[in-house]
């Protein structure tokens, strides 16, 4: 019994000693607590998400990719058109002498005169020449110098002296230009189209007639233009006057171009009356002894740019120291074409006749630039 009981009480206080290492210990938690605690809050906090309501959020917009468009087709557009315009063409502007289907008698000797206006691209120069090139010749010469330079767009007098033939009929001779390098053009689209003259020739004697074979210039108004007197309202005018003078003025304006904006080549006059309403300018020239057959030429006109222009050009004479008397008028506003005129004054013929060019204002006389081109008395 002795013996056991000391080892009873050893067990008792082992036993005490080890439940005493299991108690635990204040302020110190142990490992295990600390991770079960955070897992603890770990599985709370996703059941507190959990369990929260959820907001609703716009859906996510999905940009459609694009895709590519294609421009819708369209109609080609042509090539613009190239208009071809040759160095070296003419265009026919009027028959100055000869109509078409004039009669003449056998034998009948005449100037056949053509007005051209150069329409390519490149000056005529002076020796550039009238050709002829198919039908009747006419007695014509084989080619007639030009003698001028005529710029692109200018307007010129080509003539050439030719003979009806002897027996009655119709005849026509073409005719075209020739340039400095021996190559001939005329007129169209593409300068080749001949020019002609045509004539009736009517059945009679076959003697020559006493014509002249060509139009003689008697007396050239802008060659002698100071030898006129020229007056306006302010009194007599200088000669040459100065361009844009107000009592008026007379100036030598050779190659002008009109209203229709085409260049004239040769000489001509400019005259402009006083610078008030209706104003006149007039220029009296020497007397000339008229003859039979005699005729007064010239083209008239509005200089290019003088858009107001609005006047009345005369043509007026003194027989023998008479009184003032008139040829004819002919009123000229810048819309208009310029006039050809020809007016036959062989009725004053065995008369001196003093001949007077007149213009006249048709209200404000501004931008009233009245060009007489080519002024002349012929036979």
């Amino acid at each position: 019994m002795r013996q056991i009981r000391p080892l009873i009480l050893l067990a008792i206080a082992f036993s005490i000693l080890l439940s005493a290492c299991n108690l635990p210990r204040a302020g110190r938690a142990t490992p295990t607590d600390s991770v079960m605690t955070i897992a603890a809050k770990t599985v709370s906090a996703q059941f507190t998400a959990l369990a929260s309501p959820v907001t609703s959020t716009a859906p996510a917009t999905i940009t459609p990719i694009p895709t590519a468009t294609r421009a819708p087709a369209t109609a080609t557009q042509p090539p613009p058109t190239v208009v071809y315009i040759p160095c070296d063409r003419a265009a026919f502007v009027a028959d100055v002498t000869i109509p078409d289907g004039t009669i003449v008698t056998p034998n009948q000797s005449f100037t056949k005169t053509w007005r051209l206006q150069n329409n390519g691209t490149c000056t005529w120069g002076p020796s550039y020449a009238l050709v002829f090139d198919s039908g009747e010749v006419m007695g014509g010469p084989a080619s007639v110098p030009l003698n001028v330079s005529v710029a692109p767009g200018g307007v010129v007098d080509v003539s050439v002296n030719l003979k009806a033939p002897a027996t009655a009929g119709k005849y026509r001779g073409y005719w075209k230009l020739r340039n400095s390098a021996g190559a001939t053009f005329g007129i169209g689209a593409n300068a080749a189209t001949a020019f002609w003259v045509e004539v009736n020739v009517a059945a009679g004697s076959a003697t020559p007639t006493a014509t002249s074979p060509a139009p003689l210039v008697i007396y050239d108004f802008a060659n002698n233009y100071c030898a006129a007197q020229w007056v306006s309202g302010a009194g007599t005018l200088p000669c040459p006057g100065s361009d844009g003078d107000a009592n008026g003025f007379v100036i030598r304006r050779d190659n002008p171009t009109l209203q229709n904006g085409v260049l004239y080549t040769g000489r001509a006059l400019e005259t402009h009356p006083q610078w008030v309403d209706n104003g006149v300018i007039t220029g009296k020239f020497p007397p000339l002894d008229v003859q039979s057959g005699y005729r007064f030429r010239a083209t008239i006109g509005c200089l290019n740019g003088g858009n107001a222009c609005d006047l009345i050009f005369q043509l007026n004479y003194r027989a023998n120291g008479g009184s003032l008397q008139s040829l004819g008028q002919w009123s000229m506003k810048y819309a208009d074409a310029p006039k050809d005129l020809d007016v036959d004054v062989s009725g004053l013929a065995g008369s001196s006749v003093e001949f007077v060019l007149a213009a006249m204002a048709n209200g404000p006389s501004a931008q009233d630039w009245a060009v007489w081109f080519r002024p002349i008395i012929i036979k």
